[in-house]
């Protein structure tokens, strides 16, 4: 038999010829325990089979943690649903449109722990103007909120819905949700502003979705369609 110059036995051309022979552990099983590998969890060493026993254990672990991460977001996804639901339900019961802005405030406080909660509505049926809950807006206020096509969530700034808080020092991120007809993502004129405060900075983060407070958005829009009309429906 030649001799093989070792030279050019290289780690490729071993693997490649594993991959290509894997019948090789077949003819040579004692290679199995024989071959020496440090652990991944430690210094010691352990043979193949049990590395490869490690790499599977690992593996699973990880599968497990997914696992376990859908069921908990799963689980917080129908928390929220039901939240969400139970809101809904409670404005479908106020009889009397004047209290909606105050009802879908006092809702999201309690209902999803958001500690202040502001809202203004203008461009209201003619029973509704003066109404304390229309006070307050500016026409840049107004333009701002129909630019918006998302919820806007980030650091308190000082901008002007933030005075709608009840106690606007103490917040340090917001989250400014327009109330329009429709979708929250069109091009259709704002009729009002939901504010959100916390005093968590990160409690309204630039970085987090904002599906969820879209959803909030639309619902207290439909809602609010009750004082764009008068009860003769002019």
């Amino acid at each position: 038999m030649n001799s093989i110059d070792n030279s050019a036995i290289n780690e490729e051309r071993i693997a490649e010829y594993l991959l290509q022979h894997p019948e090789f552990f077949e003819r040579h099983a004692e290679m199995l325990t024989r071959v020496q590998l440090s652990s991944g969890h430690g210094s010691r060493a352990v043979s193949l089979q049990e590395r490869q026993a490690e790499v599977l254990r690992d593996k699973i672990k990880g599968l497990e943690q997914r696992i376990m991460e859908m069921v908990r977001n799963s689980s917080e996804n129908a928390s929220i649903a039901h939240k969400v639901h139970r809101w809904s339900c409670a404005l479908a019961q106020v009889s009397d449109p004047r209290n909606l802005p105050h009802a879908i405030a006092e809702g999201i406080q309690q209902e999803f722990d958001v500690p202040q909660v502001g809202i203004r509505v203008w461009d209201v049926a003619g029973p509704y103007v003066g109404s304390l809950f229309t006070m307050g807006v500016s026409d840049d206020a107004k333009s701002f909120a129909t630019s918006l096509t998302m919820p806007f969530c980030g650091p308190n700034l000082g901008f002007e819905p933030t005075a709608w808080l009840p106690n606007p020092s103490e917040v340090q991120s917001i989250a400014l949700l327009t109330l329009r007809e429709g979708s929250n993502d069109s091009q259709t004129p704002a009729f009002g502003l939901l504010v959100l405060g916390s005093p968590d900075p990160l409690r309204f983060d630039a970085t987090m979705g904002t599906e969820f407070l879209s959803r909030i958005a639309e619902q207290a829009s439909a809602a609010l369609g009750r004082l764009r009309v008068t009860a003769s429906g002019n």
